[in-house]
């Protein structure tokens, strides 16, 4: 696949998810990102903010196998994973595999679930892998987690372990929509009955599993230039530096900037990186795996703030 083909791959997921869910361009730029990434992603953001339909807009235009855990606070590991039943016809225990078994996975509101649940996920979203009765089980080639979580402030929910934050290449605030896209909300739903689904918005497959690793063998080539590297890893360093900051970014952190640079340079038809994909990039790539010193957050400062700091702090190369 060409640049040029990856670029209109991009425009036409865009163009598909945008027929559904209003107003969240950006949002589904940062998805087609961490596809060909690859790398899994959390949405943040208040109920009704259309996370769901998102998520069931993004995987239609892909064509891959959707599959959705809605997370409560009484779930269990076996839900997710599955688990070994007793035939008692045959006397013997049969593997029953759970939802994660798919190519593109909804959690939603995966902190209504306890931590014992959550890190049901890890090795699954660590190895593309599952490990039931002691057997290793694989997942598909493309599977991708898209979480859904509330704002921590709410009532019912569970923090993320910093362990499985680290495992999500994006953490993507979502908000309520201006004023000009809740009004074309309404005016396309609020004559409607019931929950919208993509279909009843027209959205259609523009990809499949070959096309999706034609993009992703694309953005292999894509060059990383010392400069940048230089500049990817002194950012990430500054995380460990600054004084708001108690736990800094890993070095895993920065490989992830590099190849997410590099996916958002194909999708601009660019067979190189320059310091703008790091900079529109690093601050969902690194919100989430930073946390704030005592002090810091007694002043009531953001993390949002503290890494645009960041940012705008660290020289870029020219």
């Amino acid at each position: 696949m060409t640049l040029d083909e990856v670029r209109d791959l991009g425009s036409a997921i865009d163009r598909e998810v945008g027929k559904a869910v209003l107003g969240q361009s950006p949002v589904v730029r940062l998805l087609t990102v961490a596809l060909l990434a690859p790398g899994h992603v959390l949405l943040e953001g208040p109920p009704g903010t259309a996370k769901t339909l998102l998520a069931q807009s993004f995987a239609r235009t892909l064509g891959l196998e959707y599959g959705r855990i809605q997370f409560t606070p009484d779930l269990m590991p076996g839900d997710i994973l599955g688990s070994s039943l007793f035939n008692f016809q045959t006397s013997t225990f049969t593997l029953t595999r759970g939802p994660v078994f798919c190519e593109l996975l909804l959690a939603d509101e995966i902190n209504r679930t306890p931590p014992k649940t959550q890190a049901a996920l890890l090795e699954a979203m660590q190895e593309r892998a599952v490990t039931l009765d002691g057997r290793t089980e694989r997942l598909s080639d493309h599977f991708t987690v898209l979480a859904t979580q509330n704002p921590i402030e709410q009532q019912g929910v569970y923090p993320l372990p910093e362990a499985q934050l680290d495992r999500f290449l994006f953490k993507i605030a979502i908000d309520y929509p201006d004023i000009a896209a809740e009004r074309a909300i309404v005016a396309q739903y609020g004559a409607r009955s019931g929950s919208p689904h993509p279909e009843d918005s027209g959205v259609a497959q523009v990809a499949d599993a070959e096309a999706i690793d034609a993009a992703g063998a694309a953005v292999g080539a894509i060059r990383l230039s010392e400069p940048v590297i230089g500049y990817i890893v002194d950012l990430v360093r500054a995380t460990r530096e600054h004084p708001d900051i108690a736990t800094g970014a890993s070095p895993r952190a920065a490989s992830a900037l590099a190849g997410a640079a590099r996916a958002a340079a194909a999708l601009d038809g660019r067979d190189y990186v320059i310091p703008d994909d790091v900079k529109l990039l690093a601050r969902p790539l690194l919100r989430h795996r930073v946390t704030l010193s005592p002090s810091a957050e007694i002043d009531g400062r953001r993390v949002d703030d503290v890494v645009a700091g960041l940012i705008d702090q660290t020289e870029a190369p020219r």
